[in-house]
């Protein structure tokens, strides 16, 4: 298991775990990353990491991708 940040660019994960406050893993689970969905990184651009999941393209902080263990 590892965080969704140290994943590569256009890899296929499985998402197994969610970390962070209440707040954060609420928030994280409104934008569809809940523990058994599939993410795949599109591009790294500076702090941000822009991820496909659940069919959409989604721009998180490199932070939040921390939280997120594939």
């Amino acid at each position: 298991m590892m965080p969704l940040s140290m994943s590569g660019i256009g890899e296929e994960n499985v998402i197994k775990k969610i970390g962070g406050s209440p707040e954060v893993k609420r928030h994280l689970e409104n934008l569809g990353f809940v523990a058994g969905g599939s993410v795949k990184i599109v591009n790294k651009l500076g702090e941000n990491v822009i991820v496909n999941v659940k069919e959409a393209r989604v721009a998180i902080s490199e932070e939040m991708a921390r939280k997120i263990m594939v």
